[in-house]
């Protein structure tokens, strides 16, 4: 059994031997490869933070000190070191742990956070809520520099700075994992500035030790503290530009190597010495201790699929959503040059690499701040351009004001494409991309796209740049496209795709959904069941095609891989009851629930959201009526 087996938790790193301690590193970093090889990871991430979390845990006393990662996809290490190594196989698989902090599975997780730039604002709340109620405890919160370019994140150092006497005495740290990456090279000011921290490797406030012993001397006054504080700040701004966190009131240590377990708790232990808010600044190299992980030019494996554990080589994909969009951007963007891309930390993820290695001036990635990303998408638009914004459909619920208030108020022509909406699976709750479609409806002449396979993601993405005047969305889902589905007729702007015998049941389509409705018209035809199946493309706003339609069929039902309340088939239902249009309808979408990982098709399947379940709801409604029973609207989800 080796060293990592034996560990019930953090407490026993404390009486490990220096070599004990060299021999788990190896042992994390092994397991951390061998675990990720076969169904991928956040391995980059976790492999650059295995001294750090070693020195943390010996140094703090988890779970009475709170330790908060940012984001939670580095937190690998720490659920091994607490106690759940012996599970570490189940990562990210269905009844597994949890590719992110989970407080379902461990006391010592507090923060299930995936979604960046938050973990200062929750440490700033508890070193105020732990001093208000006198207990003497420690808050660390662990966050890279890529979750530094958040703009949330300022806002919280802005308070934790507080100049108020009892921030003083706030038991903070705040340790930054510099290295230089979030998915790709961290961009920005910040990024500079950081670079530029790294020029020293060690910083040793000599001026603050002489100033405390100075306190309380007869004779020394405010000039003396005033003339040692110019000497200190010229020294700091020869020695390292670290003014940035010490003109903020913060104490600074640092830059200390991340890799170097001992100085790692050597700084521990002084930062908790200072008894206050305290930034203690590590280096760290992303992919460290694994060849094929540190040579990846590309992101340096922060979150590969399936690799070769020897040469590191990733398992040949085929075709998915996200290709199609990149080359369908490329294309428009030969075409169009006014058109411009921005991305917020995802420029490769969403597939905008590509435009920006053949448009280098026409791509803009912000950095983790999606807020900051649609309101310059609004001020382009304004200048005569037209941006699209490419992000995870889970990230632009953080930017919902400044695409209400920013955007649509100002008649901005702003395309938004959002990459993995719908069930993502494996990440878990927070990457789910399923509030889009609700939150959005409620925006003023925005018109949302949800396209069925790759064919129409080309066509959709064509006409939504071509709208100057309101904001237009194109959301997919994660994974492969399915094999394209023309229609068999087209009326107005909505595709039919299966029309037979009577008018039974209408079945409106939502994007990616389109193959599950196939697959259940079929098994109604088997059974003499007039079906009409078709595909609105644009869902935002209800086409009053599908006013028509619903007036001329016994029943419609809804489906969309989108939260039900708020979403499309809730719009439909609406327009109908306003249109007085009295035929029943059925809403079949996902749960206002934050749902368990697992794999996207096997979460559809609990839902309820293929073909056989569908069916059988949807045979069921038409022999009610068959009776003569009255159906109720109601939503099935």
């Amino acid at each position: 059994m080796g060293l990592l087996e034996s560990l019930t938790g953090p407490r026993d790193l404390r009486h490990l031997s220096d070599d004990d301690l060299d021999a788990l590193a190896t042992e994390l970093r092994d397991r951390l490869v061998t675990t990720c090889a076969p169904r991928g990871g956040h391995l980059g991430p976790n492999l650059g933070v295995v001294e750090l979390t070693l020195a943390i845990h010996r140094c703090f006393e988890s779970p009475r000190d709170r330790i908060v990662f940012d984001t939670g996809h580095q937190a690998y290490v720490h659920k091994m070191l607490t106690g759940r190594a012996g599970d570490f196989a189940s990562l990210k698989q269905e009844g597994g742990l949890s590719g992110y902090p989970s407080r379902q599975e461990s006391e010592h997780d507090l923060v299930e956070n995936s979604h960046a730039s938050t973990s200062l604002s929750y440490a700033d709340g508890l070193a105020k809520a732990y001093h208000l109620r006198g207990e003497d405890r420690h808050v660390v919160a662990v966050i890279g520099d890529g979750a530094l370019t958040g703009g949330m994140a300022w806002e919280a150092l802005n308070n934790i700075a507080s100049t108020d006497g009892a921030a003083e005495n706030r038991k903070l740290i705040i340790v930054v994992n510099d290295n230089g990456r979030s998915y790709t090279p961290t961009v920005g000011g910040l990024a500079n500035h950081l670079n530029s921290l790294r020029t020293d490797p060690r910083y040793e406030p000599v001026l603050d030790l002489v100033k405390r012993r100075l306190q309380g001397v007869p004779g020394v006054g405010p000039a003396v503290y005033d003339a040692l504080h110019a000497v200190k700040k010229g020294m700091k701004d020869a020695l390292a530009p670290q003014g940035l966190f010490e003109d903020l009131g913060l104490k600074y240590v640092g830059p200390v190597d991340g890799h170097d377990r001992a100085a790692m708790e050597q700084a521990l232990q002084h930062a908790k010495r200072f008894n206050g808010p305290v930034i203690l600044h590590a280096i760290t190299k992303k992919g460290f201790g694994y060849g094929a992980a540190e040579r990846h030019e590309a992101d340096q494996f922060h979150s590969p699929g399936p690799f070769d554990v020897e040469t590191g080589l990733e398992a040949v994909r085929g075709l998915i959503w996200t290709d199609v969009f990149a080359d369908e951007m490329l294309r428009i963007g030969r075409e169009r040059p006014d058109v411009v891309g921005i991305t917020a930390a995802m420029l490769h993820p969403v597939g905008l690499n590509h435009f920006a290695h053949e448009f280098p001036d026409r791509v803009f990635d912000v950095g983790i701040a999606e807020q900051h990303a649609v309101t310059s998408a609004a001020g382009l638009a304004m200048g005569g351009l037209h941006p699209v914004v490419a992000v995870y459909a889970t990230f632009l619920n953080r930017a919902f004001d400044q695409i209400l208030m920013d955007v649509a108020l100002h008649r901005c022509g702003v395309t938004f494409v959002l990459d993995r909406a719908g069930v993502t699976g494996d990440d878990g709750a927070s990457h789910n991309g399923m509030w889009d479609m609700s939150i959005l409806q409620v925006v003023p002449r925005l018109r949302i796209a949800a396209p069925r396979d790759g064919a129409r993601l080309r066509e959709l993405l064509q006409e939504a740049v071509e709208v100057s005047d309101a904001p237009t969305v194109v959301r997919f889902p994660k994974g492969p496209p399915p094999a394209d589905i023309d229609p068999v007729d087209r009326a107005g702007d909505v595709d039919v795709l299966v029309r037979t015998g009577s008018a039974d049941v209408l079945i409106v389509s939502v994007g990616a959904m389109a193959t599950t409705c196939l697959e259940v018209a079929d098994r109604l035809v088997d059974q003499g069941i007039g079906v009409t199946v078709v595909d609105p493309r644009w869902v935002k706003p209800v086409s009053p095609v599908l006013v028509d339609l619903a007036r001329r069929h016994r029943l419609v039902v809804s489906v969309e891989d989108n939260g039900i309340v708020g979403g499309c088939g809730s719009a439909l239902l609406q327009t109908l009851n306003e249109a007085r249009v009295d035929t029943p309808v059925r809403l079949h979408g996902i749960p206002q629930r934050f749902l368990d990982h697992a794999k996207r098709a096997r979460i559809l399947e609990q839902l309820g959201l293929t073909a056989q379940p569908l069916a059988l709801s949807i045979v069921e409604d038409l022999m009610a009526l068959d009776r003569g029973e009255s159906l109720v609207h109601v939503d099935r989800a």
